[in-house]
């Protein structure tokens, strides 16, 4: 795959609350594969907040499976995941599609019924995209993130004004 089309997400949205979940299950979406760190809930926590719950809710009532699927350390990932009852796979390596393809054994899925959704172009979206799954960029969760994060922002931000997304 050509690294311009990798860093291009199938859409764009405020948040994963505010994505067409009802026209994804209805286009054979079965499984959302989902960064935690400022996607579905703050940065760094090691435990999800009210959002993480509300949005794991809502994808559960429309009969798409979560999983988490995080670059963090393992431990605190698999403690995320297992508060939240949902699967995870930890230091996923994104951009490598690794951990996406690692997601998609886990749950039995076969990459056109899953979705890779999370808050950052060079990881996220690439390694959805890279793995062959439709990719869905959200904007940051919360201002804050870690430095080595926030350095890339701006590279991210010239990828979008670039391509318009």
């Amino acid at each position: 795959m050509n690294i311009f089309k990798a860093m291009r997400p199938s859409g764009v949205y405020p948040s994963v609350m505010d994505m067409p979940w009802d026209k994804l299950k209805g286009e054979g979406i079965d499984v959302a594969l989902l960064d935690f760190d400022n996607t579905l809930g703050p940065d760094r926590a090691h435990e999800p907040d009210e959002y993480s719950f509300k949005c794991i809710r809502m994808l559960q009532d429309l009969g798409i499976r979560p999983c988490l699927v995080s670059n963090a350390k393992s431990s605190r990932s698999e403690g995320i995941a297992r508060i939240l009852d949902i699967p995870c796979v930890t230091y996923a390596k994104k951009p490598k599609p690794d951990g996406v393809l690692d997601a998609l054994s886990l749950m039995g899925c076969d990459k056109t019924a899953a979705v890779m959704v999370g808050d950052q172009v060079f990881t996220d979206v690439m390694a959805g995209n890279f793995a062959g799954c439709r990719s869905f960029l959200v904007e940051k969760y919360q201002k804050h993130e870690i430095w080595y994060v926030a350095i890339k922002r701006p590279f991210e931000k010239i990828v979008r004004l670039i391509a318009k997304f």
